[in-house]
């Protein structure tokens, strides 16, 4: 309605009671402009985009004496004392200012006996204490309603809720820090319907064994630390209930399950997140209202009982991550209301019963982490939005009649090693495709150039660890809104398409293990949401050196891995001084994933010496992995600057000089390895100050003098230094003498410095150089030795010249 004028509502008819405008995307103007019937009784402008004032409210609702109900959820309400809105009408019974930015302030001086119904849930900035709460209740004495949902009650005394209306119907205190003993006497209030104390994780206190209000319909004490025993009392107190929510509960005794079969009135039943175990209780098959029911993340074991199959109002049956074993039932293929089965982390096998791809209401299906074998059947649902059988033993070419479920959002088929078979064209049908996930199979083929641009909705696309041949899809579409692109592990060749700078929201582009044969992809620097780039194990060539005049080159990258290629030339000191994803320290720890769905993006990487998938990439994990290519020169100063950096691997380059002192700065480095490079010179003693290295590895280069003593360098064995004639001191067994006790460390330099020469020793060592380089070139040639023998001879050389 952001289109329609304001002054369409100034003929509005006289005896207009009730009037919804909630989500219209209405503007401020609206406020200033209309004027509604005085004998409007119910007024909904929930979730707009106007900022309500002191002064415009009042001048919107001057004649709205009659006014029963109002609810301004959504809207901003940060300036306007509560107060003012008291004023708006003597009669006013219903108040709903859900996440409005209230503050405490605005609960002073609130008075009336009529209100009956008050939401202030989720005004993430209101704080209550003791005297503030008791306040509110003596002004508000006729309260029924009360939802204060994550507003912050931890300085409440429980004991202050019992001055709560007598009259009290619904209480509601969702994520409200509550602590300390609970006063279960509000249980017995004789017209209580709801009691919601969710995620109160501090609240104890015990509940009556009796006398329970016989109204009572909603019970929800999940992730509280009140204790629960499964008695007949407490059972017998819950007979009218229609929502019982206990998850990760403080249960005391949990043998009697089967109780909970006795509550026949109930719509939704959640013991999820305890540590029940034994089978299913049989008795469940009586909760013959049952919509949902949540077992999940607990140790039952066993079979799935074939009964649940007579929960035929079943819309939610989640049994995920428990200890059961056998095939699936077929039976509960026959439950015609069936919107969501959720039976993954099992230990099901056997094949997944057809009846279950033909349930005609199915919107998601999840039977990951199991043991299920055979080929995937027919999918006949075409209300399927959700899929996901990734991590399983099914085997044969995937089902074109998936290809046909075009509501799907989600296809995860990945980790079942054995399917085979290329994928069909038909794939491009599903227009409305978020997460497409085929890794870790044995597909085939070409990839489909159709999945460059058949969806501007996909956002994950994974075919890695597959057998997939020819050309990267090569033209990406603008508007698309890839974010994680995995081809990891195929046999890919040729170049990375241009068009890939239209994935402008791209997150993750991982192409390594392939035989992509190309000169570097400049252009790549220019995707300014990149947080992780690999492309290890390829055939890249040519000098990474910045080509671009911006400074905006790879601004987010955090994981660069561009080893084992064939890449060269200096390394890339402008790349370096644009890494502000490594640059800046973030303390802010999340894990990258889809928005919409929960899906973990995964890459493979070398860490510390050692190859592992993380399943899970934290947005504080930083690497750069530039080894085993042809790199040559110094190492840049500017690369400490990249504070956050935690694993930097320069390994089997030809990089020279002296390893350079800035590295000092990388406060949070825990693997430094520069092995296997012609560095020279000395280890600089301000190394020492990394407190964080577990892994240094300087093995194989030309270094000399005594190795820094102290902290983490007490912790290095042999094999870090090894190949290094020059070297000397703990914990080699060479002693160093009095000489090179007083050789300087080298000298830290600036980046003004960094591509300059010292021309004098240039020319100066020239002429030597010139008569060494000849005769060792012709010593190779004649005697056809391998290069380490050249390298021990030069070093040898190297040291008596410097002892003459």
């Amino acid at each position: 309605m952001s289109m329609v004028a304001p002054t369409s509502f100034m003929n509005l008819s006289a005896s207009l009671s009730s009037l919804r405008l909630g989500s219209c995307s209405l503007q401020r103007n609206f406020l200033e402009i209309v004027h509604l019937p005085t004998r409007l009784l119910s007024l909904d402008l929930s979730d707009n985009d106007f900022i309500l004032d002191t002064t415009s409210l009042n001048k919107f609702v001057e004649n709205l004496s009659n006014l029963r109900e109002i609810d301004l959820s959504y809207v901003n309400m940060s300036s306007v004392p509560l107060n003012s809105l008291m004023n708006l009408s003597s009669s006013l019974s219903f108040l709903k200012l859900r996440n409005c930015g209230l503050q405490v302030k605005f609960l002073e001086n609130i008075h009336s006996s009529k209100l009956l119904s008050l939401d202030l849930s989720r005004n993430y900035d209101l704080t209550l204490d003791t005297i503030a709460f008791n306040k509110l209740v003596k002004n508000l004495p006729n309260l029924r309603e009360v939802d204060l949902s994550f507003v912050n009650m931890s300085l409440v005394a429980p004991s202050s809720l019992m001055n709560l209306s007598s009259s009290l119907s619904s209480l509601a205190l969702w994520n409200c820090k509550l602590q300390g003993e609970f006063p279960g006497n509000i249980l017995q209030r004789p017209y209580l319907q709801e009691l919601d104390l969710w995620g109160n994780e501090d609240l104890t206190g015990s509940l009556p064994k009796s006398n329970w209000s016989s109204s009572l319909q909603v019970l929800y004490l999940s992730y509280t630390k009140i204790p629960i025993y499964v008695e007949p009392y407490f059972i017998n107190n819950l007979s009218s209930l229609k929502i019982l929510g206990l998850t990760s509960c403080n249960f005391i005794d949990s043998k009697n399950l089967a109780l909970f079969g006795k509550l026949t009135q109930l719509n939704s039943l959640d013991l999820s997140y305890n540590n029940f175990s034994g089978q299913i209780p049989s008795s469940f098959e009586n909760l013959k209202y049952l919509t949902s029911l949540y077992l999940s993340s607990n140790h039952f074991s066993g079979q799935i009982p074939s009964s649940l199959a007579q929960l035929k109002q079943l819309y939610y049956l989640d049994l995920s991550n428990n200890n059961l074993s056998g095939p699936i039932p077929s039976k509960l293929g026959s439950l015609p209301s069936l919107t969501s089965l959720d039976l993954s982390g099992n230990l099901l096998n056997a094949s997944i019963p057809s009846s279950l791809f033909s349930l005609p209401n199915l919107r998601s299906l999840s039977l990951q982490n199991n043991q299920l074998l055979s080929p995937i059947g027919k999918f006949r649902s075409n209300s399927l939005y959700y899929i996901d059988l990734s991590y399983n033993k099914l085997h044969g070419p995937i089902p074109n009649s998936i290809f046909h479920l075009l509501k799907l959002r989600v296809l995860v088929l990945s980790s079942n090693d054995k399917l085979t078979g290329e994928i069909s064209p038909s794939i491009c049908k599903l227009q409305s495709l978020e997460i497409l996930d085929l890794s870790n199979n044995s597909l085939t083929g070409f990839i489909p150039q159709c999945l460059r641009n058949f969806s501007n909705s996909l956002s994950v696309l994974h075919l890695g660890m597959n057998k997939f041949w020819g050309n990267i899809p090569s033209t990406f579409s603008k508007g698309n809104g890839l974010r994680y692109l995995n081809l990891n592990g195929n046999k890919l060749q040729g170049g990375i398409p241009l068009s890939t700078i239209n994935c402008t929201n791209l997150e993750i582009l991982d192409l390594g293990n392939n035989e992509i044969d190309d000169m570097f992809p400049h252009f790549l620097a220019t995707l300014t949401e990149l947080q992780i780039l690999v492309l290890h194990f390829n055939k890249l060539r040519g000098s990474i050196k910045n080509s671009f005049t911006s400074n905006c080159s790879f601004p987010k990258l955090r994981v660069c891995d561009l080893s084992n290629n064939n890449l060269s030339g200096p390394l890339p000191t402008n790349y370096f001084d644009n890494f502000e994803g490594m640059i800046k320290i973030d303390q802010n720890m999340k894990y990258m994933g889809a928005k919409n769905f929960s899906y973990d993006y995964s890459v493979a990487l070398t860490l510390k010496g050692l190859e592992i998938k993380l399943v899970r990439i934290q947005t504080i994990f930083t690497t750069i992995d530039l080894s085993s290519n042809k790199f040559t020169g110094d190492i840049p100063w500017s690369i400490g600057k990249l504070k956050s950096l935690k694993q930097l691997n320069l390994s089997h380059n030809c990089l020279s000089g002296n390893i350079q002192p800035s590295l000092r700065n990388l406060t949070n480095l825990e693997s430094l390895d520069l092995s296997s490079n012609l560095l020279s010179g000395r280890i600089p003693t301000q190394l020492v100050d990394l407190t964080f290295l577990q892994v240094f590895r300087v093995s194989y280069n030309q270094l000399e003098g005594r190795i820094p003593k102290g902290k983490q360098f007490n912790t290095f064995d042999n094999s870090s230094y090894e190949g290094n004639m020059g070297l000397c001191g703990f914990p080699l067994q060479k002693q160093c003498n009095d000489g090179e006790r007083q050789q300087p460390a080298p000298v830290e330099e600036d980046s003004k410095s960094e591509n300059g020469f010292g021309w004098k020793v240039v020319l100066i060592g020239y002429a030597y150089g010139l008569v060494f380089g000849l005769t060792m070139g012709y010593l190779m040639f004649k005697t056809r030795e391998p290069m380490w023998f050249v390298r021990i001879v030069w070093i040898l050389i190297d040291s008596k010249g410097k002892k003459a």
